[in-house]
């Protein structure tokens, strides 16, 4: 059990590096992976029951304590990124078939490393799990009702078959997680040291599917656009996010869980669902921001970090002469 979770975490802790070698592999021997293509949706509910079983009834308690700052935070992430999304499609006039992905992007859910960043960078992170959990559990009615007001001139949206999806796909599989939790507790406490390992590994093998299946147009001009576009949408989820709470008089802990909540994206399930209902290439946005977003937030996490020790030296510096005398 050690080694798979010393794995684990040496997978999470460069998982950015590893998706991009995955992406590398997929792209010049597409046949190694294409294998995991019809098997997407079951990779991406196993991530989602290791997420219900990671969740404790104090997560959900912290949604009652604070509800105001808990209704912000989602608030802005149903807000802030569809619409940045959208912004950007217009601004670089992107193809329907790339617009829809770049939308249900930003229409999904907070993603499931944000906390992880939250916690690295030294911010709410009870804040940030409860932002998560709420963002996720009412995906199945935001996200097709977003993406049908947003997308809707590029394309038709089935809201009811993708509502239908989200469910199965997302909540069935954190409810259930949830239930064997609190039921058997200690007794899977083992099994849950190997999550991160399976989760990591199932987003690695999607991101790799995603980039075998567009093989052969993923450096068309079509697509290239998306690289900017993806950097943009994430930077100005953090940017916003971040203005956003400070504005409404939250504290530096509760603007970086924010932050993180707004910028970081599910796009594991963007990718999922555009498989599902669009087309390969609609998976290519969630695929590149899966990448992109893990980067960008590990640099903001360590900045966040160092930031926070040298205001705590400064603080104990000022405070020694008293401790003295």
């Amino acid at each position: 059990m050690k080694v798979i979770v010393s794995t684990g975490k040496f997978l999470g802790k460069y998982f950015a590096l590893f998706v991009l070698a995955a992406a590398a592999i997929s792209y010049f021997q597409p046949s190694l992976i294409t294998w995991v293509l019809p098997y997407v949706s079951y990779l991406l509910g196993i991530v989602m029951f290791g997420m219900g079983m990671t969740l404790k009834r104090s997560d959900f308690a912290e949604v009652f304590k604070r509800p105001k700052d808990v209704i912000v935070g989602v608030c802005a992430h149903y807000l802030i990124m569809p619409l940045a999304a959208y912004a950007l499609c217009l601004v670089f006039h992107l193809p329907s078939a790339v617009a829809v992905g770049v939308i249900l992007v930003g229409c999904c859910p907070s993603g499931t490393s944000s906390n992880v960043m939250c916690y690295l960078a030294k911010g709410d992170v009870a804040l940030g799990v409860s932002i998560g959990a709420v963002s996720t559990l009412i995906a199945p009615v935001m996200l097709p009702l977003i993406l049908w007001l947003l997308a809707g001139r590029w394309v038709k949206i089935p809201t009811g078959s993708l509502f239908i999806s989200v469910v199965e796909i997302v909540i069935i599989p954190i409810v259930l997680g949830v239930l064997v939790n609190t039921l058997f507790g200690k007794k899977v406490e083992k099994a849950t040291e190997a999550l991160p390992l399976v989760s990591t590994l199932s987003i690695i093998m999607i991101a790799g599917g995603v980039v075998a299946a567009n093989s052969v147009t993923l450096f068309a001009a079509s697509t290239l656009i998306l690289i900017p576009v993806i950097i943009l949408h994430n930077l100005l989820g953090y940017t916003l996010g971040f203005f956003f709470s400070r504005l409404l008089g939250m504290d530096h802990p509760k603007s970086r869980a924010i932050t993180f909540e707004v910028g970081m994206q599910n796009s594991a399930l963007g990718v999922t669902l555009a498989m599902a209902f669009f087309s390969p290439i609609a998976a290519v946005p969630g695929t590149l921001f899966s990448v992109w977003h893990n980067m960008s937030g590990s640099v903001l996490a360590s900045y966040w970090e160092g930031k926070s020790k040298k205001e705590r030296a400064k603080s104990t510096v000022k405070t020694a002469p008293n401790a003295v005398s």
